[in-house]
């Protein structure tokens, strides 16, 4: 499925832009992240890579003099901050120290799908009957993918749950952004909850200043690049698509990040996951197309 298929109508040009952007920024994360990872922890590639996307984002929105967002979008900012950019950042990058990058995002793809189900819950955006359908074929997937590592010591299994903990994370962070888009701005409901993410991560920047300390260029310019790019403009970017369709169909979007990942880490990394894992990661992504068809 096209993302335009997928709930961005083609007519819309800035928004299929701005979703094929988040799309491939986002799947590059996962590599960088796994690169980083071996030199910075869980919790201060977190508060790195949030306080470069804060500055950037704090100086975009000065020069765009957009100010602070109305009072009724902070809810919505402050959950997303907390969620999303915070506790979804710590366990992604804490599960991909124990599991491949393909892995864990084939693993974080059953988002779309948490997303569908808590947007027709709590948005009121409906829960179509395929939705069920979909999120068994998903955790099928799941269990494939556990199966799959079982044979393995447990830091993969632990770094299965941590996934799966960024997807919940990141669903809920996504339905929490979307009643915020309705009173601010992209850039203003991104800023903002760029910058409760950062705060909530704090008790890190004790090892965030150790880690840069011992850290070759390599791996912090890498802690730069996700600040800028995948956290910045990527999820500004995702944010405006976001303010354009509902979540469910914005959700669907991502299903194709997996793909480009496992690409990305076999050219870059040299890393592939096992037939089996691919297999689960195949049902998993299924699951999400099952949800979307028409």
């Amino acid at each position: 499925m096209s993302i335009s298929a997928a709930g961005v109508t083609p007519r819309d040009g800035k928004a299929l832009a701005a979703a094929s952007t988040a799309v491939v920024l986002w799947a590059s994360a996962f590599v960088a992240i796994r690169s980083a990872s071996e030199h910075f922890g869980p919790g201060s590639l977190a508060l790195g890579r949030l306080l470069v996307g804060t500055v950037a984002l704090l100086c975009l929105l000065a020069h765009r003099r957009e100010g602070l967002p109305p009072r009724a979008a902070w809810p919505g900012i402050a959950v997303s901050g907390l969620l999303w950019f915070g506790l979804y950042m710590v366990a992604l990058n804490w599960g991909e120290q124990e599991v491949d990058a393909g892995t864990a995002a084939m693993l974080v793809g059953i988002g779309p799908v948490l997303i569908a189900l808590l947007g027709g819950w709590l948005l009121r955006e409906g829960l179509p009957s395929k939705l069920l359908a979909g999120m068994a074929v998903s955790l099928t997937g799941v269990v494939v993918v556990g199966l799959s590592k079982s044979g393995g010591d447990s830091s993969s299994l632990l770094g299965i749950g941590l996934c799966l903990l960024a997807a919940v994370t990141y669903a809920a962070g996504v339905v929490a952004q979307k009643p915020a888009l309705r009173h601010g701005t992209a850039l203003q409901v991104t800023t903002f909850g760029c910058l409760i993410g950062a705060v909530a991560c704090l008790p890190f920047a004790p090892q965030l200043v150790s880690d840069l300390a011992a850290a070759p260029m390599s791996a912090t310019l890498n802690v730069v690049y996700l600040g800028l790019f995948p956290t910045a403009l990527a999820f500004t970017t995702w944010a405006y698509a976001l303010s354009r369709t509902t979540a469910a169909r914005m959700g669907a979007t991502t299903y194709s990040v997996p793909a480009l990942v496992v690409a990305m880490a076999w050219l870059l990394l040299g890393e592939t996951p096992a037939l089996l894992t691919l297999a689960g990661g195949v049902l998993c992504l299924a699951g999400v197309a099952v949800t979307r068809r028409t």
